[in-house]
């Protein structure tokens, strides 16, 4: 069998192939100094990386204008993203992503910048850029190749833009876009394709004046060149010698002679030599042009194809997850005897946390560096699947609210985890703790929450892989020495694809109690299984009460039937935990008002993350009215009867009462100090 490491090298071979042949992208950014910088882990940061997400994560538009603010004051953060109308939504998100990742790589603490791609552009300011227009402004991208008659070939061009000029200010039959492609053939039968575009919000006449100034700059910007595009504020236009945009119903074809036309060459690299007309004419700006190459033949692929095949065929068998982890992951390999040397043997003493999975150990490593080392156990069902799948995604992902993975160990039967180690170890240790929990004022409550949140919004939309945890519970919350939130055991996390909404789980991995209920009975799988996840952890923080059942009285409540009936009664003071000295504040109100939105029966119901961030940041948010929660319970359960996630069993039965249509098998983890 293939090995999946050989298989994605061929598929980057091929990918890197088609690069070679594919239609350049023109890439660039512009970081405007005007406005001056924010300074690092600022208000301003935070609300800039807020709506970017949020424009990232908008699906409801499909005409590709977008503009979003976000904070309040000289925080506000105000953006506006443009992809060309050609383009499907998901690439226009995907192009946008991508911008945005390329404006905070190259413009790191600039307040305005200004960038994109072929097929889109976006813009980032400290003060409204809606309507804004700066007619010093444009930017230049040329191809390096020039053509052979200049004269015919810009007569082409003069004759084609007009048309699409006119054609893209008139809205009747554009849907929104202002936007208008086309082709033009000249008398040397050389065709000329052309896209012209305007931000939707402007007017007809405004457009018109917009595209007319971009389109007078083509001598200056490219001149004798075979491609182009000039880039104004709220305008832009391109134009090539081969199709670079998907045609539409209305693209126009304009013949100027009636000679036949020949089939476009193919593209050529572009420069990436800032000359003085491609920069920015701004004030006090400058232009960084990132221009991408990539040559690799075909030949040299199916040579390697041939020779990897070849391989293959005459290569033993092995046991592959080792050498991949050490190929893959070579850095954070770690040898067992170093490990075992730094817990003293795996010593007892050592010992700081033990579950169904194994145990966790306190030790010294990387110059004397405390860790927190989870050893595997052999029979507590976290195979070499989860194994990998944790150090897989662990090892690429950055943020200050995940649990950080400095290493492992895969040598014969042992599976070992390193983390970093945080002293304070899980939420549930101290939120359920009568001692330790009096250190958990509202406060630093409501600083974990926006933790979990951050974190979780990194992982749904910020991360480079989009990816669901599966099993966010407070047993898998670890707490550092100032009680800052970190999301740990990534074993269950599944990647997600940008464009997809659900998919189906091939079995089920998780908690009970803390799953969704599309998941819990069909294994349907979203983003909003988390926000679940993360609605049942909030009322859980706010009520001091575990979500599986809690004694009341002579009665087992149910902790989302508890919220929800005192909610909807107008007592949420019954919902919040006694040793907040009663408070009732707007603030822990409106955290219940979150924690049950985020639980609601149906999935289109609950927020999206970062939705859930938004409302916690903005006070002046308006939040919608929560619908009755997933596992709603009209009865409470009495003291001779447990609770369940399907209903009231009697003690000792093992029977659940739901439909066997919805039964399935799951890998329920065990809650512990440290994760799983």
């Amino acid at each position: 069998m293939v090995s999946p490491r050989v298989l994605s090298f061929l598929f980057l071979l091929f990918t890197l192939t088609s690069q070679a042949n594919a239609k350049p992208e023109y890439p660039y950014s512009v970081c405007i100094t005007e406005g001056g910088e924010y300074a690092p882990d600022s208000t301003y940061q935070t609300n800039l990386h807020t709506v970017l997400s949020r424009i990232i994560s908008d699906t409801q538009i499909d005409y590709g204008f977008y503009n979003s603010s976000y904070g309040q004051d000289s925080d506000r953060v105000y953006a506006t993203a443009l992809c060309r109308g050609d383009v499907t939504p998901h690439t226009c998100l995907t192009c946008l992503n991508n911008s945005r990742l390329l404006l905070l790589k190259q413009c790191p603490r600039q307040k305005r910048a200004v960038g994109g791609y072929g097929e889109c552009m976006l813009h980032y300011s400290y003060r409204s850029v809606l309507g804004y227009y700066d007619s010093d402004f444009r930017v230049y991208l040329r191809s390096e190749t020039n053509v052979t008659d200049w004269d015919q070939y810009s007569y082409v061009l003069k004759k084609l833009l007009p048309i699409l000029k006119v054609k893209a200010a008139t809205t009747d039959s554009n849907l929104n876009r202002k936007y208008a492609s086309g082709n033009a053939t000249g008398p040397d039968s050389q065709t000329v394709y052309a896209a012209v575009q305007c931000a939707p919000d402007l007017t007809e006449a405004e457009c018109n004046d917009c595209l007319g100034g971009a389109i007078s700059e083509l001598p200056k910007c490219c001149n004798s060149r075979s491609g182009g595009v000039v880039i104004k504020f709220r305008c832009n236009f391109r134009y090539e010698n081969f199709s670079f945009y998907e045609p539409m119903a209305d693209t126009q074809t304009l013949q100027l002679s009636p000679q036949g036309s020949p089939s476009p060459p193919s593209p050529s690299p572009f420069t990436t030599k800032n000359s003085p007309e491609s920069t920015y004419h701004g004030k006090s700006s400058k232009l960084q042009a990132v221009i991408a190459k990539c040559v690799v033949p075909i030949v040299v692929f199916f040579g390697l194809l041939i020779f990897i095949c070849i391989y293959l065929g005459v290569r033993k068998p092995t046991k592959h997850f080792q050498s991949e982890a050490k190929a893959d992951k070579e850095s954070l390999l770690i040898n067992f005897d170093t490990i075992r040397v730094g817990t003293n043997n795996f010593s007892d003493a050592n010992k700081i946390g033990q579950g169904g999975f194994g145990r966790v150990y306190k030790g010294k490593l990387f110059n004397e560096q405390e860790v927190a080392i989870k050893r595997l156990c052999s029979i507590s069902g976290q195979g070499d699947t989860e194994f990998k799948n944790e150090v897989f995604l662990m090892s690429r992902l950055q943020h200050r609210n995940l649990v950080r993975l400095l290493g492992f160990c895969f040598e014969k039967e042992e599976r070992l985890l390193v983390y970093e180690f945080l002293p304070n170890k899980s939420l549930d240790n101290f939120l359920f703790d009568p001692i330790k929990r009096a250190h958990l004022d509202w406060k630093t409550r409501y600083k974990i929450i926006e933790g979990i949140a951050r974190g979780l919004l990194y992982l749904h939309e910020d991360s480079q892989q989009r990816i669901i945890h599966r099993d966010l519970k407070l047993s898998n919350i670890l707490l550092d020495a100032d009680l800052n939130p970190k999301i740990s055991d990534f074993g269950f996390a599944r990647l997600f694809n940008v464009d997809q909404t659900q998919v189906k789980a091939s079995k089920i991995a998780g908690t009970y109690g803390y799953m969704a209920p599309e998941y819990a009975r069909h294994g349907k799988l979203s983003t909003k299984l988390d926000v679940f996840s993360f609605g049942v952890i909030l009322l859980e923080i706010v009520s001091g009460q575990k979500n599986g059942g809690f004694r009341n009285g002579e009665n087992v409540e149910h902790l989302l039937s508890f919220a929800w009936t005192n909610w909807r009664n107008g007592r949420a003071a019954n919902i919040i935990d006694p040793t907040l000295n009663n408070a009732l504040g707007d603030e822990i109100v409106r955290c219940i008002h979150i924690g049950l939105l985020c639980v609601q029966e149906k999935v289109a119901d609950r927020p999206t993350m970062a939705s859930v961030v938004l409302m916690l940041d903005s006070h002046s948010f308006a939040l919608p009215v929560p619908l009755q929660p997933a596992y709603f319970m009209i009865t409470r359960c009495s003291s001779v009867y447990q609770f369940s996630e399907f209903g009231c069993l009697e003690t000792g039965s093992n029977e659940q009462k739901i439909d066997s249509a919805d039964a399935s098998t799951n890998e329920a983890s065990i809650s512990s100090l440290y994760p799983r």
